[in-house]
């Protein structure tokens, strides 16, 4: 006989505090196709609103409560206890279960229910991010060993005085705590979606060992460490995938990023089920993916470039910060005597067209993109030219032992437009510093490529979703070109692919300090602005 595995079945851990009416709506979606759902309703939040939600579900068979509600603080040992109160209800009404899925009332879900259970049928293990709370750079700033060897008793972000002086008390009295010896603390995600035996063997776990209960219950945000910490410690590594199922981003100042309407055709590209945080104004966002989940016939295309793209907008407008060159490279020069010829161009391949010709028909040494391409051919200098990094920081001492290693006085080097600050740096220098900027035709086909080499689209981005991101890659190169030319560096020149030959000559002639032969062959290249 075959024995035919048992489908996924979700049952929904919904900690929620607000907005009734959006917690029905969600619940009713997200169980129609045959999940089922475990609520914990803040216990701050009014009665009222709890006996909407209690009346307006009651005819749902596929919805559970947890048996006590429990008054929630951020950072607080609290959001576990709702936590594992929803969980034993979902536990005891729900014996099919097979997953139980985290989730907030910012959720929504960004596939469909029958793409989530085959997602889930895919492999034997649990998703949750649990990285080495000691030695992974997880948190990023605050407090770090003090959330686990201090006991918390007050919320930072309530009572900040007594959390901090709390803590200095704690260790002037020297009362810093061990952690259980046989637990290794992990961070990650308090969105998570595990097995049902991987939830029952935590909470035998925790039925056994109130030692472990005792310490992360006055830990600081153990909503981040102690599902974390437990699953790694009960599940092999090889049935463990250390990622969140919940796409989320944070902005620079550690805010999660809010999801609007616009937001549908990015959301459904990206390897995740659910994504947070959804703004409660973004009603057609909701209602769309509320009847996606319900759809068996939706496909997707998963391209996954959600945060690439997020942090490639948000930095527009940040154009010209750097940081400080090291002192040694403000001292450093190529050499008063030495010039510094610079070919500027978008697409590289035209300017590594130009620079072979350039070498062939002048005789003067040229790099390539050395300080945007790892694999560009340099001479052994020691080490200083081994990375892009390595390149970057000690720039000028680089500058300065090619032109000794070829033995000029001139050097062409090419950049990427986008360099403004190397520009700016080598135009400052006591040396000459003269700029050639390519002009070039930028077709849609170029942008979409574009678009995928640097991580902002991928083969499987969707055609709409690609037309709306080329305007913007395109204002994006554009800015870059604008940039250079109001930076107003002085021996700057231009060639452009809708010039005359004669023009392209010109500006070539001058670039190069060469004759108006040599100019005009180099003008004259064939299929110079070929892609």
């Amino acid at each position: 006989m075959v024995i035919v595995p048992e489908m996924a079945t979700i049952a929904y851990i919904l900690l929620c505090h607000k907005d009734p009416d959006a917690i029905i709506a969600q619940a009713n979606r997200l169980t129609a196709a045959g999940d089922c759902m475990a609520i914990h309703f803040d216990g701050s939040a009014s009665a009222d609103s709890y006996r909407i939600i209690r009346n307006g579900l009651a005819d749902n068979p596929n919805v559970t409560f947890a048996r006590r509600r429990v008054r929630c603080g951020w950072g607080e040992w609290s959001l576990v206890d709702a936590t594992l109160q929803a969980i034993s209800a979902a536990l005891e009404a729900f014996p099919r279960a097979t997953h139980l899925y985290m989730l907030s009332g910012d959720c929504v879900p960004i596939k469909s229910a029958r793409f989530a259970h085959a997602f889930l049928d895919r492999e034997e293990v649990d998703y949750i991010e649990s990285f080495d709370f000691f030695h992974s750079d997880w948190i990023k700033t605050g407090i770090k060993e003090e959330r686990l060897i201090y006991r918390h008793i007050f919320n930072e972000r309530k009572t900040k005085w007594l959390f901090y002086q709390s803590m200095e008390w704690q260790r002037r009295l020297g009362l810093e705590r061990a952690i259980p010896a046989d637990i290794q603390v992990q961070i990650g995600s308090q969105w998570w979606c595990l097995r049902r035996r991987t939830v029952e063997a935590v909470m035998e776990f925790v039925a056994a060992r109130r030692d472990v209960l005792r310490f992360f219950s006055t830990t600081w945000i153990p909503d981040e460490t102690f599902f974390q910490t437990l699953v790694r410690h009960l599940v092999p590594d090889s049935e463990i995938r250390s990622r969140t199922p919940t796409f989320l981003m944070f902005t620079d100042y550690g805010m999660p990023v809010t999801f609007y309407d616009d937001h549908y055709d990015l959301l459904l590209g990206q390897d995740f089920l659910f994504a947070r945080k959804v703004s409660p104004e973004a009603e057609t966002l909701k209602d769309r993916l509320g009847h996606l989940y319900n759809d068996d016939t939706a496909e997707f295309a998963i391209s996954n470039e959600g945060r690439s793209l997020f942090a490639f907008l948000t930095g527009r407008g940040r154009i010209g910060h750097r940081f400080a060159p090291r002192f040694w490279e403000n001292e450093a020069s190529l050499g008063r005597d030495r010039e510094l010829l610079i070919v500027i161009c978008k697409k590289w391949h035209i300017a590594k067209r130009l620079v072979a010709a350039i070498r062939e028909k002048t005789g003067i040494p040229a790099v390539e993109y050395l300080f945007h391409e790892e694999e560009t051919p340099l001479p052994e200098l020691g080490g200083i030219q081994s990375s892009l990094s390595k390149r970057t920081r000690h720039r000028r001492s680089l500058m300065r032992m090619l032109f000794e290693y070829f033995r000029t006085s001139r050097m062409v080097i090419c950049l990427d437009p986008g360099s403004l600050d190397l520009l700016q740096d080598f135009c400052s220098d006591r040396a000459v510093t003269t700029l050639l900027h390519i002009d070039c035709d930028l077709d849609e086909a170029y942008l979409a490529g574009h678009a995928r080499r640097i991580g902002l689209a991928s083969e499987r981005t969707p055609e709409e979703a690609l037309d709306r991101l080329i305007p913007t890659v395109r204002n994006a190169i554009t800015m870059e070109a604008d940039r250079i030319r109001d930076a107003g560096f002085a021996n700057y020149t231009r060639i452009r692919q809708s010039a005359t030959t004669e023009q392209n000559a010109r500006a070539l002639e001058q670039f190069l300090a060469v004759s108006p032969e040599v100019a005009h062959q180099l003008a004259q290249l064939p299929h110079l602005f070929d892609d």
